[in-house]
């Protein structure tokens, strides 16, 4: 029988969180935290949270604040930035794993931006596995040709002129995800713009970042199809980590009989034998290559 998650409550400076907690069904290899991408509520990722806990992987989905679930009030009211996704509120929901499961090893697995707050944390002993999908620095230039144009506007047209107008981005009427607010989609925009990413917001939205420490080991995956995040910009932020510390995956949607993977189809429904070789990789070396 299906195991209903249990809805939980936390905090990040002062912002209220609202996470779901899978219990590992039967026992528990390991417990998990997803961080998800920007846009992507937590509802997203119920099958694959369901999935995991069936694998005895205990999972922690959960939305940033002013977002998703966590919503409290208006879109266009809140003052959250991307940063304080990536990092306060990654940080308190790796506090309420480590709560939640106060024995054994500690996974973490972030989505697009939920893998660009890794410099940003000091992670205890417990965690013995940190995991990206899509997480990379992009710069627009990064798009293939097909792609470009939606990136344009989303950048330099369409999107500015409605968060402007606004106060928020509508992206649920525009067709570019959910509604996100405005100092998220205006910091997101500087960092995809510029060469230098999030460098010009470290010192103030942005503590510095610890790029040489050497644990725990990074896995940092991307779907070769990927438009939105391209391997090279995944490559690009690969190299800022100690080299011995990473280690480069490549999913070709084609291994798993699948058309497309893109930027989010590896942890949507549907794609169980990626999550195999997402979560397991020692079994996985014959279909899934170096990025």
């Amino acid at each position: 029988m299906s195991q209903a998650p249990n809805v939980v409550s936390f905090g990040s400076s002062q912002a209220p969180l609202v996470g779901k907690w899978h219990p590992a069904h039967g026992p528990q290899r390991a417990a998990m935290v997803v961080h998800g991408a920007t846009g992507v509520p937590q509802r997203f990722y119920r099958h694959f949270a369901h999935w995991a806990a069936q694998q005895g992987i205990a999972t922690l989905t959960y939305d940033y604040r002013d977002f998703g679930e966590s919503l409290t009030g208006a879109t266009r009211s809140s003052p959250a930035r991307m940063a304080d996704w990536a990092v306060a509120d990654q940080d308190a929901a790796q506090h309420k794993l480590a709560e939640l499961a106060p024995t054994g090893p500690l996974w973490v697995l972030g989505h697009s931006l939920g893998g660009l707050g890794i410099a940003f944390h000091r992670y205890p002993e417990r965690v013995s596995r940190v995991i990206t999908m899509g997480a990379g620095m992009t710069h627009y230039r990064d798009h293939p040709w097909h792609y470009l144009p939606k990136a344009l506007a989303f950048w330099f047209l369409i999107g500015p002129v409605a968060t402007g107008a606004l106060g928020y981005l509508p992206g649920r009427r525009l067709g570019f995800g959910e509604d996100l607010p405005s100092g998220v989609y205006w910091q997101w925009r500087r960092w995809c713009t510029r060469r230098d990413f999030f460098a010009r917001d470290i010192g103030k939205s942005l503590p510095q970042p610890n790029f040489n420490a050497t644990e725990p080991p990074l896995e940092l995956c991307v779907a070769r199809d990927d438009d939105m995040v391209p391997p090279a910009a995944v490559r690009r932020y690969a190299a800022h980590f100690a080299p011995d510390r990473t280690q480069l995956r490549l999913f070709d949607p084609a291994n798993y009989g699948l058309g497309t993977l893109g930027h989010v189809g590896c942890l949507g429904a549907g794609c169980e034998a990626a999550w195999q070789d997402l979560m397991f990789p020692d079994a996985a070396e014959a279909r899934t290559g170096a990025a």
